[in-house]
């Protein structure tokens, strides 16, 4: 099966001793490693769509994470971000619901 996606890191280890022959590369350059994670991004908001799971919602996390470390951004500023917009802009806590504008 052919499948040309990022993929978690043990995962052609986990083949192996499943007695497969994975064939994998990493990625070549900084831009084909953010454009399979923007892909696996999609793919993980899909899944957790399709299964509001719990393993879906640590797998989409997973993802953000990764996205965090190769962009850069220091944890807690992203937190501080987040906490600044709340402030402003509120959360999704209070489920509003903008019909027109």
């Amino acid at each position: 099966m052919k499948y040309n996606k990022l993929v978690r890191d043990k995962i052609p280890e986990y083949i192996l001793k499943k007695g497969g022959k994975p064939i994998y590369h990493v990625a070549a350059n900084e831009v084909e490693y953010w454009e399979k994670l923007k892909e696996k991004l999609f793919e993980e908001i899909k899944e957790f769509e399709e299964d509001e799971s719990i393993e879906e919602l640590a797998d989409l996390l997973e993802v953000i994470d990764a996205i965090v470390d190769y962009k850069g951004f220091d944890r807690e500023d992203v937190e501080r971000v987040k906490k600044e917009k709340s402030e402003e802009r509120g959360a999704f806590k209070n489920r509003v619901i903008l019909d027109e504008s």
